[in-house]
Order: C-alpha cells, then structure tokens, then sequence
C-alpha cells in the first residue's frame, strides 16, 4: 500500500473519533416508559397484543391505520398510535402532538368503525 494511502486512512481515523467524542451525550434521556405505560397494566384495558387474529378486526385496524398514515399534516407520533380491534371496536392508544391530531385521529378511526365503536384514549404530549 502507498504511504500517501495509508496516511488518508489515519486522518480519516482520528477525524472520525473526534467526531464521535463530540457528540453531547448530557441531552439524552434514558429510554424508560414504565410509568407511560402503566395504563396497559390493567388487566381490563385492551392491548395489541390481545387483537384478535380474526379477519375483520385486522380488516379494520388496517383501514384505520391507512387513512391515519394518508394524512401527511399528521405528526410522526400521530401516525404510529396504537390502533386495538376488538369484535368490531377500536381502542386508540400513544401520544399525539396536539388536540387536533387527536381529534382527526379519532375522526378517521369513527369514519370506518363506526362513531359508537371507537374508545378515544389518545394523549396530547407535552411539550418540549
């Protein structure tokens, strides 16, 4: 290997752990959601997990998710909700952004399930 080579490789190197130990780390929260997470302890609320695996239930969280992920003014967050059917009803679930997009995700879910078949438990994040 030529000498001219081997030094590009060594700047490049010592560029890149500079680059790395740079990075501030002080911003960085741990990743824990317990207490976010422990409405979907209770036992009497619904969960993803206990979707059944019935057609028409993946059916519909399917066309709920569709007309949820089309609406590009959504946020990031609004768009991944969680959407749980159950026997024809739907339980929306996470954080959104602002009472707009929790309003226009519950539209969109009342709009294919139906408006009695949709349980709204939506959260409005705070703000950073």
């Amino acid at each position: 290997m030529s000498k001219t080579f081997m030094q590009a490789m060594l700047v490049i190197l010592v560029l890149g752990g500079l680059a790395f130990a740079q990075q501030d780390n002080s911003q960085q929260v741990p990743a824990d959601n317990t207490k976010v997470n422990q409405r979907d302890r209770n036992q009497n609320e619904p969960t993803a997990d206990q979707q059944k695996e019935n057609s028409s239930d993946r059916e519909l969280a399917r066309q709920i998710r569709r007309a949820i992920v089309k609406d590009k003014t959504l946020s990031t967050d609004a768009h991944n909700v969680k959407i749980v059917a159950q026997n024809g009803s739907v339980t929306l679930k996470g954080p959104v952004k602002s009472d707009q997009e929790k309003q226009a995700i519950e539209s969109k879910a009342a709009e294919v399930a139906g408006a009695g078949n949709v349980k709204n438990e939506l959260q409005v994040a705070p703000g950073k």
